[in-house]
Parts: C-alpha cells; sequence; structure tokens
C-alpha cells in the first residue's frame, strides 16, 4: 500500500455542499498550513457551491446538475475559477493530477465512478459514500490493491475499526461489533412505526446528517450497509460482523482479536472526528470539541437490535449472502423507497416491503463487471418505482 503524501494535502471535496462536506471545509478552515483545497463539486445547490468556491478558492469546481452550470458562471462572475458541469466533471476532479487525496461524500450510487477514477490516478480515498461499497465494493476494493492507494474510512462506525486495527496483524482480527444508535425509533411498537411521519423521522436525535441517511438511520438501512462496508473494507466474513444498538453512541465500534481481547473507540458523537482522522491520517490532529466526560456520559447500554421491527438490517445481510449484483439492487431500491417517503408517497413501514419484493424479483449476476453493477442499480431503480405505486399512501 502506498504512502499517503504529506502536508499541505492537496484536497478535492466530492459533495462539499453536504453535510459531510460542510464539515470537512470546517476541518480545513482550522488548519490553513495542512490543508488546501483544490477542487470542489456539488450536486444542486449553485448557491453553497458558489460560496464555498469564493472562501476558500479551489482551482476547479463543478456542479453535478449540467443544467445549472451556466448558473455557476454566472453567480461566480469574474472569480478565478474553472467550472464544469454534469456528472462527467465530477468525475474528472477526481483524477486531478495535483490532487493528494479525494473526499467522496456524494449520496447514492453517483459516488461509484468518482472513486473508481480516484483510485484508477493513484489518489488516496477518504470515503464516506456508503453506496461505492455497497453496489460495487469488490471492484473498489480490487482497484485499490491492484493500484496499492489506501482507502480511508469516514463513517464513524468504519473509522472506529480502522483506528482499532492500526498496529494489529490482520490475521488478529476474529470479530468485527458494529453499534448502532438504534435511530429514533427504536422504542416504537411495529404498529407505531408503520405510520410515522417525514418531519419526526428526520429528527435523529444524535446526529445531524443529510435526508437520506437519517432515514436510512431511521429504517437501520443505514447500519445493514455498514455491515456490508466492514465485510468489503476488512475482509470478515459476514457471520463475523454483529450489530449491536447502543443508544449512547459514545462506543464507535469495536474488534475483537482472536485472544478474546476487544478493543472499542470512544468519542462524544461528532462526525468531525472521523472526518478530521481521516483527512489528516496518519497524523493525529488537535481537536476543539467538548472532550469526552465519561462521568457525565454515565451508563453505556448494548442491546439487540429488533429485526422484525426493522427488516431493513435483515434485508443488508440477505442481499451480501447472496453475493453478485444483489447489493446494487438493495442499494438502488432503498434510494428510490427513501425518495418515495420523503416526497410523502411510501408511508415509513413501507420502505422495507418495497426493497424486499426489488430483491425477490431481482436474478443474481455472480462476479460482476462494472457495467453489471450499473445495469442492476438502474433496473432496481426501474423496478422500485414500478413496485412503489402498489403502495402508494393514499393520503
Amino acid at each position: 500500500m502506498k504512502g499517503l503524501p504529506g502536508f499541505p494535502r492537496r484536497l478535492v471535496i466530492l459533495g462539499s455542499t453536504g453535510s459531510i462536506g460542510k464539515q470537512a471545509l470546517e476541518i480545513i478552515e482550522r488548519f490553513p498550513d495542512r490543508f488546501r483545497v483544490i477542487a470542489l463539486a456539488a450536486g444542486t445547490d449553485v448557491e453553497g457551491l458558489a460560496e464555498q468556491i469564493r472562501k476558500f478558492r479551489p482551482q476547479y469546481a463543478a456542479i453535478g446538475d449540467p443544467e445549472r452550470a451556466e448558473e455557476l458562471r454566472a453567480a461566480l462572475g469574474d472569480f478565478p475559477c474553472e467550472t464544469g458541469g454534469g456528472y462527467s466533471a465530477v468525475c474528472e476532479l477526481a483524477c486531478l493530477p495535483d490532487a493528494d487525496m479525494v473526499l467522496t461524500a456524494l449520496v447514492g450510487v453517483s459516488g461509484l465512478l468518482p472513486t473508481l477514477k480516484a483510485i484508477d490516478a493513484g489518489k488516496p480515498v477518504a470515503l464516506a459514500n456508503k453506496e461505492t461499497l455497497v453496489a460495487g465494493g469488490g471492484i473498489v476494493m480490487d482497484k485499490a490493491k491492484e493500484k496499492g492507494v489506501p482507502i480511508i474510512p469516514v463513517d464513524s462506525e468504519h473509522s472506529a475499526i480502522f483506528q482499532c486495527l492500526q498496529g494489529q496483524a490482520p490475521e488478529g482480527l476474529s470479530r468485527i461489533i458494529l453499534t448502532s444508535s438504534g435511530g429514533p425509533f427504536r422504542n416504537l411498537s411495529k404498529e407505531e412505526l408503520a405510520g410515522v411521519t417525514v418531519e419526526r423521522t428526520l429528527a435523529h436525535p444524535t446526529w445531524k446528517m443529510g435526508p437520506k441517511v437519517t432515514v436510512d438511520s431511521a429504517t437501520l438501512m443505514n447500519k445493514g450497509f455498514e455491515v456490508i462496508e466492514a465485510y468489503r473494507l476488512f475482509g470478515v466474513p459476514l457471520s463475523k460482523i454483529q450489530v449491536v444498538v447502543h443508544p449512547q453512541s459514545i462506543v464507535h465500534s469495536l474488534v475483537e482479536m482472536v485472544d478474546g481481547s476487544v478493543l472499542a473507540q470512544l468519542a462524544s458523537p461528532d462526525m468531525r472526528l472521523p472526518i478530521q482522522y481521516a483527512l489528516g491520517y496518519p497524523e493525529r490532529l488537535p481537536h476543539n470539541w467538548a472532550p469526552l466526560d465519561l462521568v457525565k456520559a454515565g451508563r453505556l447500554e448494548f442491546m439487540e437490535p429488533d429485526i422484525e421491527k426493522f427488516p431493513c438490517l435483515a434485508l443488508a445481510y440477505r442481499a451480501q449472502e447472496a453475493g453478485g449484483d444483489a447489493p446494487a439492487a438493495l442499494s438502488a431500491a432503498d434510494e428510490i423507497a427513501v425518495d418515495l417517503f420523503l416526497s410523502g408517497k411510501l408511508r415509513f413501514g413501507d420502505i422495507p416491503k418495497l426493497i424486499e419484493k426489488v430483491l425477490n424479483s431481482h436474478t443474481v449476476k455472480m462476479d460482476p463487471a462494472l457495467s453489471d453493477i450499473l445495469e442492476a442499480d438502474a433496473w432496481a431503480r426501474d423496478q422500485a418505482k414500478k413496485f412503489g405505486q402498489e403502495f402508494t399512501w393514499p393520503g
């Protein structure tokens, strides 16, 4: 594995106007001697991207929506920044010759191609996009190994595992224990869960995240995705990856070693820590947020997840056990289901039902190429939209 470049480190931020991207820029602003932003990309937020460009002065920027490229140029006026529009322009930023690291914080499977572009170009990747490893994890990790490119996880859980494994021999790892807050509805009955509102779902009690991730956290699909990510990142059999509900979100994940030792990473629930760790790795940079106070934290609880109430977690295990392009179909079906829920066209309790219906109709293709992954993604989206009409919420 190639080493990471020193400092100052030139960064490309893909998904800069989202939750992770904004927090990454906060960190970068604190360490001007360590980081320099050379490129920013966003999906549709022209105003937010233009503001970031003026503040961080990157050489390049791209807006994913091609119809808004001219709007971005107009918003910048004579400000010196080379801009582009469309998905291809975002992908091009991932492989800029002068980039030292690429943070991929795009939403959905749109993060897959830019991540592969970055790896192909030999750029270390700070990975904050779950669907990249869920849909195309085999291809991504094989390519990273071939190119000797580090993939540094940004998710708090995978960052915790990554940190716990520093200095450990790979063969010493026996089991991974992923912690989950349980989402905002862990204490509701199955009947109460069926019709919770969008507004209530988006009010996560612990983490501040984008709408898609927040809904996935409430259904536990987010944790299912993290199981698949852990399988890909750390090479542990699926049967050796356990999920436990930990409402306090202080223990971010644990690893069990072959001698029975269990190592854990603890911290206050703040995404800036894993983002900062990934951007600065292997150096640990000083923080400016409240330190963890275990006395104030009080009792730390751990319990089994309720698969009957939250079947999305079981669906994720099922998809990875099926292998091939099944996880890609899972990811795509979930994306459509969440969109339908957020737009008021699907009940919360019907999200797993719709995803399961898509998986049941999917024929798994083993050892998929990238084209197969993208085909499975497109197929599952179409199926989810079609099946979604059967679940349409009349209210």
